[in-house]
């Protein structure tokens, strides 16, 4: 037995091995908001993406997690685990002071791709990737935003925490400064920058991980809806920005050792109207203002999550399970409520005591006056819902040096991004829930 167990893991470490002789860099991509629909149906102007897909591998459908927000998703693409191991539970923490995210790479928990990278000797990179301030990344232009009292702008806020600290200059010696407009409310100009950089980053160092998030899809979606003008606008941009990507691969010498990764965080639903859970919880005195409370729900999305000032106050949680039982029907059928051992199963915050699960189209509102059940005034999209259905699916590409050809992949999780990556640089990289699909790899 245990020379069987040996040939197993010689037989794995030997194919490591291979893939990281014939793969150098992986290219990292993230649409924020990214739907399969994007690269399937072709009345979506993304040529790129169309191609990439019909010439490598492609998944149908890519589960994200619980919920489905972009901090929490992202975190488990460079892990390989769910919120439960990471620690990025929603994009901003339960109780943070006004405008603070999760913006900080300590708050992880687990070991990253970018802690893997370092350790074998090798450099990375990431353009607006969510929690990596502080990170570990050797050309790093993070997510930063302003919190309560910072009266300033993206650029402005995120330069102190880039690194090197000469990135933005030296970028703007060869291509022209960068400016707060740069990275301002206008979303393809936003894109255009973060893919521009990304490629000066790419040219210029070469690194073996570069990782890329493009915001502008997502952005359009939640404004408009799932199919408005604005957002094929958004994916048209994104989709020109990655050709650039690959362009500056190719005239950099690296396509044959070059393998590029497309995914999303999540997909996007249409909203009809937001429920505010607390209101309930005001009515029977379990919560009075943000201050004084015995139980709340956090919202994230299409989904909540309660929360006890006292984590061994069972009598108020049987309380709150009550009052949703209680509620008339109509009500009752906008959610479900998953407790302690479904939020287990699906690797959600473990400091949560119960959380609700929204039907497609209702997203939580945090008030706890007023009507509980409002329609929305504007025709918007959402996400944060239990990952289930297709709506709320994302999607996932791969091409390029170790990267099959022309497959399809019926089914996959974000999780099982970084088991990838780690295989194909051979790395020394354990993901604790993802998984290695078959099929996406040549030769297996």
């Amino acid at each position: 037995m245990k020379r069987i167990i040996f040939i197993l893991a010689l037989t794995v470490t030997t194919c490591a091995a291979a893939y990281a002789q014939k793969v150098k860099h992986v290219i990292l991509v993230s649409i924020d908001g990214l739907r399969p629909d994007f690269y399937k149906d072709k009345s979506w102007p993304a040529p790129n993406l169309q191609r990439l897909m019909a010439e490598g591998v492609y998944a149908d459908e890519v589960h994200s997690v619980f919920p489905s927000v972009t901090y929490p998703s992202h975190t488990t693409i460079v892990t390989g685990a769910y919120p439960a191991r990471h620690g990025i539970y929603y994009n901003v923490p339960f109780g943070a002071k006004n405008g603070h995210w999760y913006w900080e790479e300590s708050y992880i928990k687990t070991g990253t791709l970018w802690d893997a990278i370092k350790k074998a000797g090798m450099t990375s990179a990431a353009v607006m990737w969510p929690v990596t301030v502080g990170a570990p990344i050797n050309y790093n232009f993070p997510v930063r935003r302003a919190d309560d009292d910072e009266k300033t702008d993206q650029l402005t806020v995120t330069r102190p925490y880039v690194t090197p600290s000469t990135l933005i200059d030296d970028y703007g010696k060869a291509y022209g400064t960068l400016s707060k407009e740069d990275f301002g409310s206008a979303h393809d100009r936003f894109d255009k920058t973060v893919g521009n950089l990304a490629s000066y980053i790419i040219r210029t160092y070469k690194p073996n991980l570069t990782a890329i998030h493009f915001l502008g899809a997502d952005h359009e979606q939640h404004a408009h809806g799932r199919d408005a003008a604005e957002v094929k606008n958004a994916v048209a941009v994104i989709d020109s920005m990655i050709g650039t990507v690959i362009k500056t691969v190719n005239d950099a010498g690296l396509k044959s050792s070059t393998a590029i990764i497309i995914t999303g965080d999540h997909g996007h639903v249409d909203t009809k109207a937001s429920f505010a859970p607390n209101v309930y919880l005001a009515q029977h005195q379990i919560l009075t203002d943000g201050k004084n409370w015995r139980a709340k729900f956090h919202p994230a999305g299409g989904s909540a999550f309660l929360y006890l000032k006292d984590k061994n106050d069972t009598k108020t949680l049987e309380e709150v399970k009550k009052i949703l039982a209680d509620l008339p029907e109509d009500k009752k059928a906008l959610f479900r409520v998953l407790d302690r051992t479904a939020l287990d199963k699906i690797g959600a915050n473990p400091e949560a005591a119960l959380g609700i699960a929204m039907k497609k189209g209702i997203t939580v509102s945090n008030a706890f006056a007023g009507e509980p059940l409002r329609k929305v005034k504007k025709q918007g999209s959402a996400h944060g819902y239990y990952p289930d259905f297709h709506e709320i699916n994302t999607g996932f590409i791969a091409i390029g040096a170790g990267i099959n050809q022309k497959k399809e992949i019926p089914e996959m999780g974000i999780k099982d991004v970084a088991p990838l990556v780690s295989q194909l640089l051979g790395l020394n990289f354990k993901a604790p829930d993802g998984i290695l699909i078959s099929g996406i790899l040549s030769g297996r």
